[in-house]
C-alpha cells in the first residue's frame, strides 16, 4: 500500500494528552471523530520556531493530518480551529476529567463519531461557563450518560428494568448498575419523574443533580474497576473545601 493511502489529511480532532519524547518531539494521545483514539508521533514539534508546537492545544478543536499504519502514526500537519475559548478555573479541571475518563475507557483505534460529538459539545458548554464553573454538573452528567450508553454500559432510564413498562412519574425506584431501576417502596428512593427528566437531560429540577451524580459514579465506577480517576478525586476534594 503506498503512502497516499495511508495519509489521512484534516481530520477533526482533540489532543486528549501529550508528552515529551527524545528532546525535540511528542506523543500526542490523540481523539478523532473518524478513527478513533490514535497515538500520533509529532516530529521536531519541540524545535525552537516549531509552527505546529503552539496550534497542538487541549480542549480546541483541531484539523490534524497523519500518515503511517503502524500503532503509532506521524503528524504531518496540524490545522487550530478557532472560535472556542479557553477552558479555565473550574471548567478546565472538568476538561481534564473528561479526558482522563476518555484515556480509561476508549479502546485504540475504534471510531465512535457519537462520543466525539458529544465531547465536543461539552468542551464547548465548558468555555461558556465562568470560572467558578456555576452549570458544569448537568453538563458532565449528560456527557456521562451518553458515553455509558455509546459504550454499552447504558440502562433504559425510561421503562422499569427487564420490561418495557414505562417508568411513573411518582412512583419510587431504585437504581441498579447493570440491571436499571427497579420499584421501590422506601421513602427515600427517587421518584421516576427523575429518571424521565435525566433522560431527556433536562436538569430544571435540582434535585435530580445529586441524584445523578450518584447514579452516574457508581456507573463508571463499575466500569473502570478498582482504578482511580485522579481529577474525580481532585474535584471532590475541591468541593469538600
Amino acid at each position: 500500500m503506498s503512502k497516499a493511502k495511508l495519509r489521512i489529511n484534516s481530520q477533526p480532532a482533540f489532543v486528549l494528552h501529550q508528552y515529551a519524547y527524545r528532546e525535540t518531539s511528542r506523543l500526542l494521545d490523540v481523539f478523532s471523530r473518524d478513527y478513533g483514539r490514535i497515538t500520533i508521533y509529532a516530529r521536531g514539534v519541540q524545535r525552537p520556531g516549531s509552527q505546529i508546537r503552539g496550534v497542538l492545544l487541549g480542549f480546541q478543536p483541531l484539523l490534524l493530518s497523519w500518515f503511517g499504519s503502524g500503532e503509532v502514526k506521524t503528524l504531518h500537519a496540524a490545522e487550530w480551529q478557532p472560535g472556542m475559548a479557553q477552558l479555565a478555573g473550574l471548567p478546565l479541571l472538568c476538561g481534564f476529567y473528561l479526558n482522563e475518563l476518555l484515556l480509561r475507557v476508549l479502546p485504540k483505534d475504534e471510531p465512535n463519531s457519537d462520543i466525539f460529538a458529544a465531547y465536543f459539545a461539552a468542551i464547548k458548554a465548558l468555555a461558556c461557563l465562568p470560572r467558578d464553573g456555576a452549570g458544569v454538573e448537568p453538563i458532565l452528567r449528560d456527557f456521562e450518560r451518553q458515553l455509558l450508553d455509546r459504550l454499552g454500559y447504558g440502562i433504559n432510564w425510561r421503562c422499569e428494568a427487564g420490561s418495557n413498562i414505562p417508568l411513573v412519574s411518582t412512583q419510587r425506584y431504585d437504581f441498579h448498575y447493570g440491571v436499571g431501576l427497579q420499584r421501590s417502596a422506601h421513602p427515600a428512593s427517587f421518584e421516576g419523574r427523575l429518571a424521565l427528566a435525566f433522560a431527556d437531560a433536562d436538569y430544571s429540577d435540582v434535585a435530580l443533580l445529586p441524584w445523578a451524580k450518584m447514579w452516574m459514579r457508581q456507573s463508571i465506577s463499575a466500569m473502570v474497576g478498582d482504578s482511580i480517576l485522579h481529577t474525580r478525586q481532585l474535584l471532590i476534594d475541591l468541593q469538600k473545601l
